[in-house]
Parts: structure tokens; sequence; C-alpha cells
């Protein structure tokens, strides 16, 4: 299998530059709670207690990942000090919505409160257990039933730290989105409906919409990686993470399709615009949604292995995604995949309600969003299918700011007959 691969190590905008902005963040939290004894507000965190207090092997994990110190991280003491004032932090999230930030750990809080964790080998064991990962997508339908409700809309003001100010209208680049100027929320009635905002009239073109031979981007991502030839099975979990098309596809029967065929890999920041749209005109074959792991990160990757942009290629295969099948009316590129990705609490895949078996997509129609963000997306393609991809795809490994592909922009070319 040869591969193109760019070491993404700047951080895509889910956590902050440096340790300390980490650590500073934490201890405020840490400083707001009460006493441990309290009762949870949430039903479904009480719940999360009962079970690490029910089952002696999730206890044992949860307690060890705590005492444990991470060998990938290098903080300066030991924020968190028990189970139940873990399990606290989260509680106090659930009742709140990420606020702007140029730099501070706030875009995703869980991940925050999680991360020392993440980074120990209890931890490592504990987020690829299938029962705390069912209890934690419980925890995460509970956030987004709050994220997905008008209370949520405190963060949408004009103070340095709402999505209203000036430095964060700028960075978002409201004006390409559908808002209304003139309401007090721009028109959104929840932190989600901001999030998965959608283009105003006229942004992000169809790059040749005429030309079947185009494929275009099917979300606004940094080019994270390209590989050819890619395997039906291979040890996706060892360091460089090869593509393994059987796991990555849910054992799909689709699979012997793209054996021997190409993987495009980007992955989104969380600033970026989070809908996907169709890559090619065809036809809907399958589409799902494959469950998954939520904080489970690369342990192959030594120093760099709770970094979640180096856990890209691993994150494909065992993370929270959607899969969806196109049958290309251009017969060079047959059936390809959309696979978009999600990544620790960004793990809301939706596709959207017409994208059904037999149902006609034109080049640049939506397929669907990340409910709160996203983290990366995969394009499988058949051997043969992509005869080049445009400059812009290519990762660039020395690259100090990487580009983004704009969605729907020209992303690779299928041969000509």
């Amino acid at each position: 299998m040869r591969t193109t691969n760019r070491d993404p190590k700047r951080q895509g905008g889910w956590l902050p530059q440096g340790q300390d902005e980490l650590e500073q963040w934490l201890d405020g939290r840490i400083d707001r709670l009460g006493d441990e004894d309290e009762p949870f507000r949430h039903p479904v965190i009480q719940e999360f207690a009962d079970l690490v207090e029910s089952d002696g092997i999730i206890r044992m994990y949860f307690t060890r990942m705590i005492e444990e110190v991470p060998k990938t991280r290098h903080y300066s003491k030991r924020h968190i000090t028990s189970v139940r004032q873990l399990l606290h932090l989260i509680d106090e999230v659930l009742s709140t919505a990420p606020e702007f930030s140029e730099g501070a750990m706030v875009t995703t809080p869980l991940t925050g409160i999680l991360d020392w964790t993440m980074a120990t080998p209890s931890g490592m064991a504990a987020y690829r257990d299938p029962r705390v990962n069912a209890i934690l997508k419980k925890v995460l339908d509970a956030w987004a039933e709050y994220l997905n409700s008008p209370a949520s809309l405190y963060v949408l003001n004009d103070s340095p730290e709402g999505w209203m100010s000036p430095k964060a209208r700028e960075v978002v680049g409201i004006d390409q989105f559908q808002h209304d100027p003139e309401d007090a929320h721009w028109g959104f009635t929840s932190w989600n409906d901001f999030f998965t905002r959608r283009l105003a009239d006229g942004a992000r073109p169809v790059a040749d919409p005429d030309d079947d031979s185009v494929i275009v981007s099917a979300c606004e991502s940094t080019p994270y990686r390209i590989s050819r030839e890619v395997a039906r099975h291979s040890e996706f979990w060892i360091k460089s993470q090869p593509y393994s098309l059987q796991d990555m596809l849910a054992d799909d029967e689709s699979v012997d399709q793209f054996v021997g065929g190409t993987v495009y890999q980007g992955f989104l920041s969380a600033l970026n615009y989070h809908r996907w749209h169709s890559p090619v005109a065809g036809t809907i074959v399958r589409a799902f949604v494959q469950p998954g792991t939520y904080f489970s990160e690369a342990d192959s990757e030594g120093a760099e292995a709770v970094e979640a942009q180096v856990s890209q290629g691993y994150l494909a295969h065992v993370a929270a995604r959607a899969i969806i099948l196109i049958e290309a009316d251009n017969p060079a590129i047959g059936l390809m995949a959309v696979v978009p990705v999600g990544m620790v609490e960004v793990s809301s895949c939706l596709i959207g309600e017409d994208i059904v078996p037999g149902h006609h997509v034109e080049k640049g129609d939506e397929l669907g969003c990340f409910q709160f963000g996203g983290s990366t997306e995969c394009l499988v393609f058949r051997p043969g299918a992509v005869e080049e991809f445009s400059l812009a795809a290519l990762p660039e490994m020395s690259a100090e700011t990487p580009p983004v592909i704009k969605v729907r922009s020209k992303l690779a070319v299928a041969p000509r007959g």
C-alpha cells in the first residue's frame, strides 16, 4: 500500500494550543464544583455512577485511569482525584454550550475533562469497552438534547466569549451562511442550529457541475491522507494506522469492490462548515450509521497518541460514523463510499431524511451533517476510479498552515473516456 500522509500536529481548534491553557481551564471548572456527595443533576450521570459502582471491571478501569499518570501528557499536577468528581464535572457540562475562544479549551469540554484519562493504559482500555461506550452515548444524547434547545442560545451574544462577537463573526465567516442579522440570535433556534448552519445562496458553488468526471469535496476539511492499493484487512491499530476496508465499512457487502482502491481522508476543525455533500452525481445504494467508540485514541502513536488529529486513520475504523454508498452516474467512478466519522463528543452523524436507497443526488447535494461538529471524513474509491487528485487536496507535509478544501470544490478527476 502506498500512502501520502501529512502529520497534522497543529490541532484543529478542538483543544487549546498549550497545555497550560488546558490545565487552567480544568482548574476553573473544578473550583466551581460543590461537595462530591451532592446528588447529580442529570439522571444519566446517576446511571453512569451506578454502572461504575456495580461493575467491578469498569470500576477498576475508572479508578486506575485517574490514579495512573499519562505517558503522553505532561501535566503539572493531578487535577481530578476521584471518579465521583469526574462525573460531577461531566454533569455540569450537560447544562452548558461551547463558548467562543481563540485558544482556551472550551469547544470540546468533555474531552478537556477526560483528557488525562484518555492517555492512560486503563483509560485506553475503558474507552474501548462496549458497556462504557453505551453509557457515553446516553450522556452525549442528553447533552445533544440540551444543545438542541433554546436554552443553549445564551452563547450567541456579542461578548468576547460569544459567537456574535466581532472576532467570532470574522473567524466563523457568518456572512457566508444563512442568518438573520436583525434577530437577537441571528434567527437560530439553538446552539446546534447555529453549529449546523447552512450556506448562503451562492456560497461554495459546485465545481464543474456538468462534468461528471470531476469529483468534489464532500466536506469543508483539511487534507490528511491519501492511501492507494488499500487492503481488505490490515492492522489499523498499529503505528501509521493503515486502512482496513472491512472494518471501516462495517463489513458491508460492497467491500470487495474497493479492495486495491483509494481512500482520501480530511479532518474538520471546530470552526469548519459541518454539513456533508455528495462528491458525485449518482444513486444512493445504502446509507446507515455505524455505532462505535467515542473517546478512544490510537495508543500506537507514542507521544502523539492522544492528539485526535494523529489518530484519524484509527478513528475511521472504530468511531461512530455514517456510511453512505453511492453508485455514480459516471461508470468510470462506479460505486463509491462517503464515510463521515465522529470524534469524542462531536459524534452525532445525522443522515438526511431523503438519503435512502434509490434516491438520486446531484453532485454537491447535501447528504447529512455532524450535530455539534465532527472530526474527519473519508472518501473510498474503487481501483482506477481516480486518475488524479487536485493539488489542493494533496497533503503537504511542510505546510505550517494547512489548506482547507472548500466543500463542493474540485477534489479529484476520474479517467475520461
